[in-house]
């Protein structure tokens, strides 16, 4: 069986049945690597990309579910010129140390400045509440989401 998604803007067909998580097919079929496998129980969103403008764990979303919507991973944050604010302020704080939750702590805080432009410190802390880094970078994470909201704002 094959699924046709539209991911980061293209239109992809794979060779999948509606069951098969989104993660994989991201990873394995598409190639694009960002997304992590984690904890495979969508708690530490690892494997966050955005769904239609949302944040959602790939490694429980069934491909079936999403075959006509709007998917972007990080590979698709950029202009393909130019890298997106978000990535560039992570840059900036040196919020990235390991970097296995960065593509999911990028999607995720995306789809919040989308949704709210200008983010309270607890209102990034909550909507990154059920991203898990190891490292400890959280506080640098949260500076990176602040200046990336100052930049974009006109």
């Amino acid at each position: 069986m094959s699924v046709t998604l539209t991911v980061n803007g293209r239109r992809r067909t794979v060779a999948a049945t509606a069951s098969t998580q989104l993660l994989y097919v991201l990873r394995n079929d598409l190639e694009l690597n960002a997304a992590k496998f984690g904890c495979g129980m969508a708690q530490c969103g690892a494997c966050t990309v955005l769904v239609d403008g949302q944040p959602v764990r790939s490694c429980v979303t069934p491909i079936g579910t999403v075959k006509d919507a709007k998917i972007t991973t990080l590979e698709g944050l950029d202009s393909g010129t130019s890298l997106h604010p978000l990535q560039k302020a992570f840059i900036a704080e040196q919020a990235a140390q390991c970097g296995y939750c960065i593509a999911g702590m990028l999607m995720t805080a995306k789809g919040l400045l989308d949704e709210n432009p200008h983010p309270s410190e607890s209102e990034i802390r909550l909507a990154l509440a059920g991203n898990l880094c190891r490292c400890g970078t959280h506080n640098r994470i949260v500076r990176a989401i602040a200046r990336a909201a100052k930049e974009m704002s006109p």
